[in-house]
């Protein structure tokens, strides 16, 4: 069993990662990201599988507070049009089901930027400037975390634990936080984490930490499950054992497991007689759901209907 690393943690919150603890290695959590608000991903598994999954995943892309939209291209209002008020949906299925919260940020970026600006190559901010005391990067940095950490405390109120990834895949440079490297993008995951537990007091969540390189690594005092983001170039039937023997190699040991994104679903065969521990896995939105361009129909039902994995 694990303690949260959040001495605070909420009692649900606590409740949750002993239930991923006890989970992994004996069955996997299936979980689906949702990039609009009628989920139109779970009506589809529930069409063709008959069964919906437990955890579900949200996006607070909508809720950034410096968007450039005069400088937008059609795409990526469309992709803040669909994603507006997806905290009133999160609540609702969580006040309404047994299910699993986990929140992903596309931070637009703090300061400047244009059209899709959690992208590096659209914003010229330099996230190295936030760990340097009294610069606008730095002020900007803490004046969004605040507006994010108000929209959260609904949650925490009512004890809904959450699954909460900030700066995910920093162990690539496509997006600001890790353009200047994974270790920059470290030290604003602690900054985060100490105004998260200790000024706002958001004892609901726990962290999950989304880096493979050893140097992004904050270090066990501060995660709570450790996850990686794979996209195959191709199908191939995989439990994904390579990618969880090097995650666990380059960070930690001691932590729940999980795969935070994945473009296609792992093979439940293989999991169920490898035993490899991923808590969950959460498939991306939209195709990599819909349709037969990355998951078939016969894989989806696979998974669904295994006995080794739970559902909602």
């Amino acid at each position: 069993m694990q303690n949260p690393v959040n001495k605070k943690a909420s009692p649900n919150a606590v409740k949750l990662l002993n239930y991923l603890c006890e989970t992994a290695g004996k069955a996997i959590i299936t979980g689906q990201h949702t990039q609009t608000i009628p989920m139109e991903e779970i009506t589809y598994i529930r069409e063709k599988t008959g069964k919906t999954p437990k955890l579900r995943g949200f996006e607070l892309l909508a809720y950034s507070p410096n968007i450039n939209y005069d400088d937008a291209s059609e795409e990526c209002l469309t992709e803040i049009y669909e994603n507006r008020g997806t905290l009133d949906t999160a609540m609702e299925w969580a006040t309404s089901s047994d299910g699993i919260l986990t929140f992903s940020f596309h931070w637009y970026s703090p300061v400047g930027g244009r059209d899709k600006s959690f992208y590096a190559e659209h914003t010229d901010f330099d996230a190295r400037q936030i760990l340097v005391d009294g610069t606008p990067e730095r002020e900007a940095f803490f004046h969004d975390m605040d507006e994010i950490a108000e929209l959260l405390k609904p949650f925490c109120e009512k004890d809904i634990p959450i699954l909460w990834r900030p700066f995910h895949e920093s162990d690539g440079t496509w997006f600001w936080w890790g353009a200047k490297g994974p270790e920059v993008a470290r030290e604003l995951y602690k900054l985060m984490y100490d105004r998260y537990v200790n000024v706002h007091h958001l004892d609901n969540l726990l962290w999950v930490w989304n880096c493979r390189l050893a140097e992004g690594y904050p270090g066990d005092e501060y995660v709570d499950v450790i996850s990686v983001d794979i996209y195959l170039e191709k199908y191939a039937p995989t439990d994904y054992a390579d990618d969880y023997e090097k995650l666990i190699k380059n960070t930690t040991d001691k932590k729940v497991v999980a795969l935070a994104e994945v473009g296609y679903i792992p093979d439940v065969k293989m999991l169920e007689s490898s035993h490899i521990p991923w808590a969950y896995y959460m498939t991306w939105s939209k195709e990599f759901c819909i349709g037969e361009q990355y998951n078939s129909t016969e894989k989806l039902k696979e998974m669904y209907q295994s006995e080794y994995a739970i559902t909602e």
